[in-house]
């Protein structure tokens, strides 16, 4: 009490307001001490204060020792404490803290200040027991009718997964404010309630600009898209987060032309694109895989001097140029930013490097990394163990997968078995692939079954071909690609009853296959090509005739149609035929048509390219002079001279 009595020197006050390191405040703490206002409660509430929510290094721990020693702590004093350790420490420590208050003061008025970091606290650490007691106490006064602790209790109990209990309290407030809705929302979305986010958004009075940018980002991340574009059209006022969010939502969908076209209309108007949305449209141009776009939205950012280590922008680019084939360009990004030793662009660079086939060059990185002392995570083993199998680095391969365990005691999950499984079937080994999902702590995923299936079917192994099937169509049975590798696996035996039996289970299941589709981009305008379906009529004579004048060109350099990979049973004058319209070919063809001499051709291909393509690409290179970049379903195949960058392993 003689402390609060005590005045404070004015020079006090402005040097607490300045203070900006710990360092300063030990030395006005020491000052309070020498002068007999250490106890003085508003002097002291405000050097907690800044210790509590500065986040410098110890503070909070400061904060506590002065608290210690403050032999009548207020409200306020303890809001700070509380707060502080909510949002900078340890929650659990805000709750002790909370009980602990209730001992020391018995006037509850000032109670309302610690109540939203008490329930945030509950929140954090899914303190249920705790959350509801201290809620029976504000149903016990009037403080539910203050909006700061209702809308507290809402989003504690969405944190806690009780959306039920968190709808009630919103239903029962006297008052809602956009807070309020806007909690609710998110919570909806957040726990995939999307018909009820729905319907609580058309029942919002007052639809503001980050109810919208919720409901966006919600219907994009849950695969609603057609919605999103409906909110995004509807909101009569958008900021930079509204673009962004629908991009991203495009980018989600696999919807990157639009999400490319949104990001030009956004500049367009004038609006300046923030760090996500330059990242999510690289990862549309990712998708796409053209460079070209890539290089643009590059300039972009050096012309604006966005900071390349600003969020992910420098994992992004990485990622954009490896999946467009210029793993040059992708390192040269990476050499400007790994020294910020952020583990992202580590793991860009060696996935960039496993889609391009360049395992050796990719535990080259590694090494590095290691060498930096920057710790390696799970999602680094999974960009290594790819680049070995598409490499053929077995025992690279095997070593690694136990350094992840042994050095690093990172489990293994799922995705680093399908590595492994990937690694030993494109080799050759299919026992041992077949050994390790049998023997799998974990049940594995449907891709592992598949890459084995695809292995099968390379290696010509119909035994484990038909045992692996059946696993993955009882796991996915309406997943196409299944069936088809089963039957091309009969085709290359020449069981052609079992490929009509195969094609008859697909059509009374449902099941359609998914055709091959090949994408080119020349002169800024993308072209598309897919077997099976009819060209565009100013180009069909024209791409025929090339592909011809093509296979008769090369058949001099000793081209021969490779006709094991028609799995279909026709006669062999037509299977050449068939070779001759798979859709890389044809893009191909429009490529070397409409492309100046020696210009290089990107080819973008849904599916796993063939053998027959794929020695004819060789030939192409070598005798046209291009470089031709062909991204198929799994890795990067470049092609200069008459040699491929996977050296035939793929």
């Amino acid at each position: 009490m003689i402390a609060a009595a005590i005045p404070v020197p004015a020079s006090i006050l402005p040097s607490l307001n300045r203070c900006k390191t710990m360092k300063e405040a030990q030395q006005i703490h020491s000052y309070l001490i020498k002068t007999n206002l250490a106890n003085h409660p508003f002097t002291v509430s405000k050097l907690i204060a800044f210790c509590a929510f500065s986040r410098l290094p110890h503070s909070l721990t400061y904060a506590s020792s002065i608290f210690s020693r403050v032999h009548f702590p207020n409200h306020f004093i303890f809001y700070v404490l509380i707060k502080g350790f909510c949002d900078n420490g340890d929650p659990l420590e805000a709750i002790t803290l909370y009980a602990f208050m209730l001992t020391c003061l018995n006037e509850l008025s000032g109670f309302s200040f610690s109540l939203p970091s008490v329930f945030k606290a509950c929140g954090k650490v899914g303190a249920m027991r705790e959350g509801l007691q201290v809620f029976s106490q504000v149903l016990k006064t009037h403080l539910l009718c203050d909006p700061f602790v209702s809308n507290s209790v809402v989003r504690m109990f969405l944190e806690l997964g009780e959306i039920e209990s968190a709808r009630c309290v919103f239903d029962k407030m006297p008052e809602r404010d956009l807070i309020s809705w806007n909690s609710m929302l998110s919570g909806y979305m957040r726990m995939g309630k999307i018909e009820l986010a729905g319907r609580l958004f058309e029942e919002m009075p007052e639809k503001d600009l980050v109810s919208c940018n919720v409901m966006i980002d919600g219907y994009g991340r849950s695969g609603r898209c057609e919605l999103a574009e409906d909110v995004f059209k509807m909101a009569s006022e958008k900021d930079v987060i509204t673009w962004t969010s629908m991009i991203s939502a495009y980018v989600n969908n696999h919807l990157p032309i639009k999400a490319l076209d949104l990001f030009r209309e956004m500049l367009r108007l004038g609006i300046k694109p923030d760090v996500p949305a330059v990242v999510s449209v690289l990862a549309a141009i990712s998708d796409l895989g053209f460079s070209e776009e890539g290089k643009w939205v590059h300039a972009y950012i050096s012309s604006n001097k966005i900071n390349l280590s600003s969020g992910f922008i420098g994992s992004a680019l990485i990622d954009m140029y490896s999946k467009c084939g210029y793993i040059e360009n992708a390192f040269d990004i990476f050499a400007r930013v790994s020294h910020e030793r952020k583990i992202g662009d580590w793991n860009s660079m060696i996935s960039g490097l496993a889609i391009n086939g360049l395992g050796q060059q990719a535990l080259e990185i590694f090494l590095d990394l290691e060498r930096m002392d920057i710790k390696p995570d799970e999602i680094t083993f999974l960009g290594l163990l790819t680049a070995f199998s598409h490499a053929g680095l077995v025992d690279e391969g095997q070593f690694y997968f136990k350094i992840m365990q042994e050095k690093y005691s990172i489990v293994p999950k799922v995705q680093h078995y399908g590595c492994l499984v990937d690694l030993y079937g494109r080799a050759g080994y299919l026992a041992d692939a077949l050994a390790v999902i049998r023997h799998m702590p974990i049940e594995a995923d449907v891709l592992a079954w598949k890459s084995l299936l695809s292995s099968s079917v390379k290696f010509s192994n119909v035994f484990i071909g038909e045992i692996v099937a059946l696993q993955a169509i009882e796991l996915d049975p309406k997943d196409s690609s299944i069936y088809v590798l089963l039957s091309n696996i009969y085709a290359k035996a020449g069981r052609w009853d079992d490929v009509s039996k195969v094609r008859l289970l697909m059509k009374h299941r449902g099941v359609r296959k998914i055709p091959g589709c090949s994408t080119i981009a020349v002169n800024g305008k993308v072209q598309q090509f897919i077997v099976g379906q009819d060209m565009d009529l100013r180009y069909s004579s024209e791409i025929i005739s090339k592909i011809e004048e093509l296979v008769s060109r090369l058949k001099l350099e000793g081209y021969e149609p490779d006709l094991s990979q028609v799995f279909q049973d026709v006669e062999e004058n037509n299977k050449e035929s068939l070779l001759n319209l798979h859709s890389e070919k044809m893009a191909l063809a429009f490529g070397l048509i409409n492309t100046s001499k020696g210009a290089p051709i990107h080819i973008i291909k849904n599916l796993r390219i063939c053998c027959d393509c794929h020695n004819f690409m060789k030939l192409v290179s070598k005798v046209y002079s291009h470089r031709i970049i062909v991204r198929d379903q799994n890795r990067f195949h470049q092609f200069d001279n008459g040699s491929c960058s996977c050296k035939d392993y793929w």
